[in-house]
């Protein structure tokens, strides 16, 4: 299986995109930071992203290679493909005041 990484986001070879993705208009961005705003997006190649009501992330690479880009980290080269995106997740216990906690992304 390929696996790629850029901070806090990881993507991975997927045999296909749920029927029920839909895809994405706009920018093809992957993620955006908390705290700089800045964005994993694709900046070149042709691809399409694609989300689940769940809001799970796909992303189908329809050129050669797609090139992800992000202002702290080094480009990624993405070859033709499907891809399932997901980004890192922290669990705080003392976040939430409701004593349950709370699920953060990373800090990109």
């Amino acid at each position: 299986m390929n696996a790629y990484r850029q901070g806090d986001v990881s993507i991975m070879a997927a045999k296909r995109i749920p029927a029920k993705a839909r895809k994405v208009k706009g920018e093809l961005v992957l993620a955006r930071g908390e705290v700089t705003g800045h964005a994993h997006r694709i900046v070149e190649g042709q691809a399409f992203l694609y989300r689940l009501a769940t809001g799970m992330l796909y992303l189908r690479v329809l050129s050669e290679f797609a090139k992800l880009y992000h202002e702290e980290h080094e480009d990624v080269l993405l070859p033709k493909g499907d891809y399932e995106i997901r980004r890192q997740r922290e669990f705080d216990p003392f976040a939430a005041r409701d004593g349950k906690g709370a699920i953060r992304y990373g800090m990109d």
